[in-house]
């Protein structure tokens, strides 16, 4: 029982580090839309870069744990954990979020931006709903 909780506890503690960047990387992104002052883009891009890149193991590290949770549990739990196939299909779409961010951010490297600071405002919001319906699988198992 010890080793599930510390697996438990770095998958924890990987996927905070994880949203916490992956909640500001789009409020970088909000600025740089809405910036017309070129040391402030450039600096925006540098910014943007470094953290996409920083975040990417947090995310990876996060997966490669709730994955060892998951094999320590077994086949059978896994079968009969509906709540966590929900969940896994959430932190699938929270991947492909993460990749997405690879491509704005190649948009904004080259100047090629034409989104609105809006558009990133809502693109923003989208990991917040996703990780409150992620806690709410994880503790609440309502399936």
């Amino acid at each position: 029982m010890n080793t599930i909780l510390w697996l438990k506890a770095f998958h924890v503690i990987f996927m905070v580090a994880w949203f916490a960047g992956i909640f500001y990387l789009p409020r970088l992104f909000v600025n740089h839309a809405e910036s017309t002052e070129p040391a402030v883009i450039n600096q925006l891009k540098g910014m943007e870069k470094r953290l996409l890149y920083f975040i990417t193991p947090f995310a990876i590290l996060t997966v490669i744990f709730g994955s060892s949770i998951i094999y320590v549990y077994g086949y059978d739990w896994f079968a009969a954990a509906k709540w966590l196939h929900i969940k896994l299909a959430l932190v699938l779409c929270l991947l492909v979020y993460h990749v997405y961010c690879f491509k704005l951010l190649n948009t904004f490297q080259q100047d090629k931006n034409t989104r609105s600071g809006m558009f990133y405002r809502i693109f923003n919001e989208v990991p917040v709903l996703v990780l409150f319906a992620i806690i709410i699988l994880a503790y609440v198992k309502p399936f």
